[in-house]
C-alpha cells in the first residue's frame, strides 16, 4: 500500500492559516486532489475495458478464421464448375492446409475459453491499492469554512467525513466517492434541477410559447367554449314557437304580418335583458334581420349540446341518383296548350324555348292532351288525332315567331275540360309522366290549377326543386259567380294548402295575385320577338316622317266578363257624353260574347265587335291606343304586346300593372274621370319609340333571366345534381315548417283519393285516373291495370 503524505512545505504553509487567503488556498489543495484521483481512476477503468475488448476481438477473429478454414476445406472438397478459383490450387496447397487445420482449431480453442480473458485481466491489472491519507489536511483545514449547504446553514471542513469510507473498494474494485466530493455532487444536482426548473417556466412565459398556444386555439376549438352559451329563455321559445306556427295561422287566414310582430317583439325583450346583463349590446344581436338573429341563436345553443337532428317522418330519399357530369333537365308543366290562344298556352312555350335555346340544361314541356269531344270544345276550328299531329301544329307556330330551332322535348299528360270553370284539369297522377331520369327540375305553370285534384306522388318528393308560377287570379274570377265570397274564401285555403305542399319556390306575376307560401312578386313573362320587330319597324317609319297609326283605339281578350268588359261597358256607359265621337273596335271570342254585345247595343255604345285575330294580325298594325280596364289580370300579355308595337296604353292604376307603368307610352288611370282624360291624350298626341333598354326589358332573353334569378334557378342549376346515395340529412333540429307541408301533402293525397270528395269540391267526375280514350291516344296502360281495383 502506497502512503501519499503532502509536502512539508504545504503543512506549513497551511499551518498559517490565519491569513484571509487561508481559505482560498485550501479550496485550491481540493480541488487539485479530487481531479487527480478521478484522473487516476478513469485512466485505469479505461486500460481494463481495453483489454476486454482486445480479448474479445481476438476471440472473434479465432472463430472467423476457423470458420473460413472449413468452408475453405469443404469448397476444395467438391468438385464443382461453379468454383473456378479453388479448383485451380495445387494439391500441395490443399495437403498444406488440411495438416493446419489440427493447429488452428487447437489455437482457436485455447484463446476462446472463458479463462483466457480472466487470466489476461488477472495478469494485466493493477497490483496496488491508491489510498489517501488526507489527515493532515484534514488537521490543517479543520477550523476553515467552505461555504452554505443546500439547507442554508455554513458548512466547515470539520463537518465531512474522512475516515476510510469513502475510499477504495477492495474486494469488488470500485471506487466510492469521497465524502466532499458526494457533497460537491449533491450541491451540483441541487443546481442543475434549479436551473433546468427556470428554463422551463421562462420557456413557458416565452413568447413563441405563447403563439403556438393561439394558433394551437384556433385550430382545435376546446369544447369549454360551447358551455359557455347561454341556454334558452321564455321569449326566445315563444318566438320560435310563433314563428314555427305560421304555417298554421297562415291557414287559419291571419296575415303573415302578425306573427312578425310578435316574434320581433319577443326578441327586442331578449335584447333588452342583454343589454342589463352586460352592461353593453351583445355582438349577436346588432343585425337587423330578427329571424336570423333568432335562428343563429337557436343553432348556437343546439350545438353546444352536441344535438343532430336526421330528418323526420315526412322525409323522402326516393329521388333518383343521376350519372356524373350529365345536364340537369328541367321540365315545364301548363294547364293548356296551343292552339287555344291563352296566356297558360303561349308564355310555357316560350319559357321552355328560351331556356333550351342556352343549351346548358334539357328542356320537357307537359301539355295536356283532350279526346276528341274536348277538342272541339276548346280549339277553333281544328282538332288533332295523335299528340304526333299536335306537336308538328305547336312547333311551327312556334318557330315561325322566335326564328330559331327550339331544341326541347314536347310530352303529353290526359286532361279533361270543364265547362264550368272554363279550363282544363288534369286526369290522373301527372307526375308519372315525366320519366324518374328526367326528374329534375319542375315548373309548374299555374301550381294551385294543377293540384287542385292532383292525387300522386309529391312533387317535392319526385323533384329536387319545384317552381310554381301564378298566372291567373282566381279568386277575382270567382267572386263574380254565386255565393263567390264563399267560394273564395275555401278557394283561398285551398290554393294555399296546395301550393305549400307541392312547391319549394312560388313566383307571382304581379301583387294582383293571391298571397302564396314562399312567394315573390317578378314579372317572368315577355313578349313574342315579332311584336319588338313590329316596333321596330314602327320606329323607323317616323324617323322618315311616314305615319304608322292610321285607326284609333282597339281591345282585344277573350269575350268573358270576367276579362275586363264589364269596367269597359261601364265606363263607356257613364261618360258617354265626354267621349262623344269616341269609336272603338273590339276583337275576342268567348262563351260570353253575346251576352257581351246585347248589353253594348242596349246602352248604344259605340262599339264594333269583330271575330278573335292573333294580336300580331297585320290588320292590327294601323291601331294607336290599346285600351284595356280589366282588373282581374294578373299580368295582361297583351298590354306587353301593344307597348312593344310601340301603340299608346290606357290601363287601370291597378297592381296588375305595375310593370308598365315605367314605360312612357302606358298611361294609368286612377277614376273613370281620369280614365276619358287619359283616352283624349292618348288620342291627340303620338307615342314615342321605345329606347333599346325599354325592349330589352319587355323581351324573352331579359325576362328568362328574370326568372332565373328570382326561382333560385341560378344556384340551383350552378350545383351538381344530388346523388341520393351520398345524401344524408342533417339539420341542427327539426324545421316545423316542412313538417307542416308534408302532413298537408299526406292529408291532401288521402282527401283527392274519395271520389266523393271530389265531386262535393267540382271536380270532373272520372278524373282521379285517365279513361280507356287517353290510354288509346296516349298509348298508356289501360286504367283498369295501370289502377287496379282489388275485390270487386
Amino acid at each position: 500500500m502506497i502512503n501519499l503524505r503532502p509536502p512539508e512545505s504545504l503543512a506549513s504553509a497551511a499551518a498559517g492559516a490565519a491569513s484571509p487567503s487561508s481559505t482560498v488556498t485550501a479550496e485550491k489543495a481540493i480541488s487539485f486532489i479530487s481531479r487527480g484521483w478521478r484522473e487516476v481512476k478513469d485512466s485505469a477503468d479505461a486500460d481494463l475495458q481495453l483489454l476486454k475488448d482486445r480479448a474479445n476481438l481476438f476471440k472473434n477473429l479465432a472463430t472467423s478464421f476457423d470458420r473460413e478454414l472449413e468452408n475453405f476445406l469443404t469448397s476444395a472438397s467438391k468438385s464443382t464448375i461453379g468454383v473456378p478459383a479453388i479448383m485451380s490450387s495445387s494439391p500441395e496447397e490443399i495437403d498444406f492446409v488440411k495438416r493446419l487445420q489440427p493447429k488452428l482449431s487447437e489455437i482457436r480453442r485455447a484463446y476462446s475459453s472463458p479463462d483466457f480473458s480472466r487470466k489476461v485481466i488477472e495478469k494485466w491489472s493493477p497490483r496496488a491499492r491508491i489510498r489517501l491519507d488526507l489527515s493532515a489536511i484534514r488537521n490543517i483545514m479543520s477550523e476553515v469554512e467552505v461555504g452554505d449547504d443546500s439547507y442554508g446553514r455554513r458548512v466547515g471542513f470539520t463537518d465531512f467525513r474522512w475516515d476510510s469510507k469513502g475510499e477504495v473498494c477492495s474486494d469488488e474494485g470500485q471506487f466510492l466517492d469521497w465524502e466532499p466530493i458526494r457533497a460537491f455532487k449533491t450541491r451540483l444536482r441541487e443546481l442543475e434541477q434549479k436551473n433546468s426548473s427556470s428554463v422551463i417556466i421562462n420557456l413557458k412565459n416565452s413568447e413563441f410559447v405563447e403563439k403556438v398556444k393561439s394558433s394551437l386555439k384556433s385550430i382545435c376549438k376546446e369544447p369549454s367554449d360551447s358551455k359557455e352559451v347561454p341556454p334558452f329563455d321564455v321569449p326566445e321559445l315563444l318566438a320560435y314557437l310563433v314563428r314555427q306556427s305560421g304555417p298554421f295561422l297562415d291557414q287559419l287566414g291571419i296575415k303573415r304580418e302578425i306573427p312578425d310582430r310578435i316574434v320581433e317583439s319577443l326578441c327586442s325583450k331578449r335584447k333588452d335583458q342583454l343589454v342589463l346583463r352586460s352592461g353593453e349590446a351583445a355582438s349577436m344581436i346588432e343585425g337587423d334581420n330578427i329571424n336570423d338573429e333568432l335562428d343563429l341563436r337557436i343553432a348556437s345553443v343546439l350545438q353546444s349540446t352536441g344535438h343532430h337532428y336526421e330528418g323526420g317522418f315526412w322525409t323522402d330519399s326516393s329521388k333518383r341518383e343521376s350519372p356524373d357530369n350529365s345536364k340537369r333537365h328541367v321540365s315545364i308543366v301548363t294547364t293548356a296548350s296551343l292552339p287555344w290562344m291563352t296566356g297558360t298556352a303561349v308564355n310555357p312555350l316560350f319559357r321552355a324555348a328560351y331556356l333550351a335555346k342556352s343549351a346548358k340544361q334539357n328542356v320537357t314541356l307537359l301539355v295536356p292532351w283532350l279526346c276528341h269531344s274536348d277538342q272541339q270544345l276548346v280549339y277553333p276550328n281544328i282538332t288533332f288525332s295523335t299528340p304526333e299531329e299536335q306537336e308538328v301544329y305547336i312547333r311551327k307556330w312556334l318557330e315561325e315567331r322566335v326564328g330559331f330551332d327550339a331544341n326541347f322535348k314536347i310530352s303529353f299528360y290526359p286532361g279533361k275540360f270543364s265547362k264550368e270553370r272554363r279550363s282544363i284539369i288534369p286526369a290522373g297522377d301527372t307526375t308519372q309522366f315525366i320519366p324518374s331520369k328526367d326528374a329534375d327540375i319542375a315548373i309548374l305553370e299555374e301550381p294551385e290549377h294543377l293540384n287542385w285534384y292532383h292525387h300522386g306522388k309529391r312533387w317535392t318528393d319526385k323533384f329536387n326543386h319545384v317552381v310554381g308560377i301564378v298566372h291567373t287570379n282566381y279568386l277575382e274570377y270567382i267572386k263574380r259567380e254565386k255565393n263567390g265570397m264563399i267560394q273564395a274564401f275555401l278557394v283561398k285555403h285551398i290554393n294555399n294548402w296546395v301550393a305549400r305542399a307541392y312547391c319549394n319556390k312560388i313566383l307571382r306575376l304581379s301583387a294582383a295575385t293571391q298571397d302564396l307560401p314562399n312567394s315573390t312578386i317578378c314579372n317572368v313573362h315577355g313578349v313574342n320577338p315579332k311584336f319588338l320587330k313590329i316596333g321596330e319597324n314602327v320606329a323607323a317609319d317616323r324617323n322618315r316622317g311616314e305615319k304608322s297609326f292610321k285607326n284609333g283605339a282597339y281591345f282585344l281578350g277573350k269575350m268573358v266578363w270576367a276579362k275586363g268588359y264589364r269596367e269597359l261597358i261601364d265606363l263607356l256607359a257613364k261618360h258617354k257624353n265626354e267621349l262623344d265621337g269616341f269609336k272603338m273596335d273590339v276583337f275576342g271570342n268567348g262563351e260570353d260574347a253575346h251576352e257581351v254585345q246585347k248589353m253594348a247595343k242596349e246602352l248604344d255604345l259605340n262599339l264594333n265587335f269583330m271575330k278573335g285575330r292573333d294580336h300580331a294580325d297585320n290588320f292590327l298594325h294601323g291601331y294607336k291606343v290599346f285600351i284595356n280596364p280589366s282588373i282581374s289580370d294578373v299580368l295582361c300579355t297583351a298590354t306587353a304586346e301593344a307597348l312593344a308595337m310601340g301603340k299608346f296604353v290606357v290601363c287601370a292604376d291597378h297592381p296588375s300593372n305595375e310593370f308598365f307603368r315605367s314605360f312612357p307610352n302606358c298611361l294609368t288611370y286612377k277614376s273613370p274621370e281620369d280614365f276619358v282624360m287619359k283616352v283624349k291624350e292618348a288620342m291627340e298626341n303620338e307615342p314615342q319609340s321605345l329606347t333599346h333598354e325599354q325592349m330589352y326589358k319587355l323581351s324573352w332573353e331579359a325576362a328568362t333571366q328574370r326568372f332565373l334569378e328570382y326561382s333560385d334557378l341560378d344556384s340551383v342549376l350552378s350545383t351538381e345534381r344530388r346523388s341520393n346515395s351520398n345524401l344524408v340529412k342533417s339539420m341542427s333540429m327539426p324545421n316545423l315548417s316542412n313538417i307542416v307541408d308534408g302532413g298537408l301533402a299526406f292529408a291532401h293525397y288521402c282527401l283527392t283519393g274519395n271520389e266523393l270528395l271530389r265531386l262535393c269540391t267540382g271536380a270532373i267526375p272520372g278524373t282521379r285516373d285517365y279513361n280507356e280514350q287517353h290510354s288509346k291516344d296516349l298509348r298508356l296502360l289501360p286504367p283498369q291495370v295501370e289502377n287496379p281495383i282489388y275485390g270487386w
